[in-house]
């Protein structure tokens, strides 16, 4: 059973394909201002997204003047 695309999942990139838009939505995580209240090792925590995810997540964040929470 193939597993729906869920995209757009809010303003996330597209460019980040099926799997780490439907993963991060599923942690309840479905725009950019939801990304940036989390480091980038909470995300590479969630199954699914992995470092293409994340630089590709920050190039968005830094398009809108935003960035991933500190403490990395």
């Amino acid at each position: 059973m193939s597993t729906p695309d869920v995209r757009p999942v809010g303003d996330l990139p597209n460019e980040m394909g099926k799997t780490a838009p439907r993963e991060l939505q599923s942690a309840g995580i479905d725009s950019l201002s939801k990304v940036s209240e989390h480091t980038e090792k909470e995300l590479l925590a969630i199954h699914g997204v992995g470092p293409k995810a994340v630089r590709i997540l920050a190039a968005a964040l830094a398009e809108r003047g935003m960035s991933f929470r500190g403490g990395d």
